[in-house]
């Protein structure tokens, strides 16, 4: 492997996404990632369309790994898993508070073996407090974070549900960024350290800045805004859809002058970006009819012209024909495997001397589970009786998995 993370090990015991994900991110950049499931595989094969046991989902967030398939209820198992650890950088769960004490792998435990160990664990609420051992998903985080509020219904007050797992994505972005920062520490330090992440945690973070700005003064707080945001909504044209978003002065007459209405950026009610905010929809009245006309490519490119941020809806079917998607490169298409030909997003960030690895495969349940047995310094015999007491499962044929 290349990239700025080769050389670095990192066991991942997380399952559906935050963790996963997480995970994903440092094998884009050139980790070795292992992938420890649970017989049966983990949940997010099984999410959306699949191709035997990899589903589109899956193989988004865990290509460019290695699996194994573990029984950690059995004591072989988790000897196994115990071998693994003793010799990575990084170990990533998200399992419910307790559950890894329960297993003997807790960071207390494992440091012993392995104190330069990077211990992330990711978790819902927290691993303490009144809800610490609820069950978590990502709606359910919307919701306590704060963000189903934030993206309630303008008029109706109803609170909003983004159709995106945002929170476990937003996670799995702190949990890789915590990581690497550890992995730094490490240099200086000489020993690992356990990173706790909570979801919600995360989730409040990063709604806070703009979302909560109506909530950050508490002695002699200013006048309330305009929750941030809660007038915009896409402007339509025949064809199509684009947005705007116009605070400063100069880029709402850029705006004007694209609608051929240059007079509203001088409209007293509309010349300050707080007068736009109370006129919104006086504005709106004025020129929803004149994009209405309009060709969507055109009049997009005509207000870009102007100097007006704009920028048009694209259909998820067709992001990838997007010229500046294009020219970018941003989505790969490769064969994955059995599967096909897929396509995927690269990694966003581009490195410009330790560039991370190409066309990455997801693995099948199990897949490297006599390889990385083997790896251990395992033989034939060890690892046949392994395979045989159902401690370590390897691969299902591409029919199996498809059935299972």
């Amino acid at each position: 492997m290349n990239g700025p993370l080769a050389g670095v090990r990192v066991i991942d015991l997380s399952a559906v996404v935050s963790g996963p994900m997480a995970a994903g991110m440092l094998a884009e950049q050139g980790a070795d990632v292992i992938k420890v499931e649970p017989p049966g595989g983990d949940m997010s094969r099984r999410v959306g369309p699949a191709k035997g046991d990899i589903s589109a989902l899956f193989m988004a967030i865990n290509r460019g790994k290695r699996s194994v398939v573990l029984d950690l209820k059995l004591a072989q198992a988790r000897a196994v898993l115990e071998e693994l650890i003793r010799d990575a950088d990084v170990l990533i769960e998200n399992f419910r508070p307790g559950t890894m004490a329960r297993l003997g792998l807790d960071y207390e435990q494992v440091r012993k073996s392995n104190p330069r160990l990077i211990y992330l664990s990711i978790s819902g609420f927290g691993q303490s407090g009144p809800y610490a051992h609820a069950r978590v998903y990502d709606y359910v985080i919307q919701a306590a974070s704060g963000f189903a509020d934030a993206h309630a219904g303008a008029e109706s007050g109803t609170p909003g549900l983004l159709p995106t797992l945002l929170c476990d994505k937003l996670t799995a972005l702190n949990a890789s960024q915590a990581v690497c920062a550890a992995l730094h520490a490490r240099h200086a330090r000489h020993e690992g350290q356990k990173i706790e992440l909570s979801m919600l945690d995360a989730s409040i973070a990063f709604l806070w800045p703009e979302a909560m700005y109506n909530h950050g003064f508490l002695e002699d707080p200013p006048p309330r805004m305009p929750e941030f945001g809660a007038n915009q909504k896409p402007w339509k044209c025949r064809d199509g859809w684009f947005t705007s978003m116009t605070p400063q002065n100069d880029e709402f007459a850029a705006l004007c002058r694209g609608f051929g209405r240059p007079e509203l950026a001088q409209d007293a009610r509309f010349a300050t970006m707080d007068g736009r905010r109370q006129h919104y929809q006086s504005l709106r009245d004025i020129l929803e009819p004149i994009a209405l006309e309009q060709n969507v490519g055109e009049f997009v490119d005509r207000l870009v012209g102007e100097g007006a941020p704009v920028g048009r809806v694209n259909e998820r079917a067709s992001l990838g024909v997007d010229p500046q998607v294009r020219h970018n490169r941003t989505i790969s298409r490769y064969p994955m495997g059995d599967a096909g030909m897929v396509q995927l997003p690269r990694a966003a960030a581009l490195f410009s001397e330790t560039p991370g690895p190409d066309s990455l495969q997801a693995p099948h349940a199990g897949q490297h589970s006599r390889e990385l047995l083997r790896e251990l310094g395992k033989d034939a015999q060890e690892i046949d009786t392994l395979l045989e007491s159902g401690a370590v499962r390897q691969a299902l044929s591409a029919d199996e998995a498809g059935q299972s």
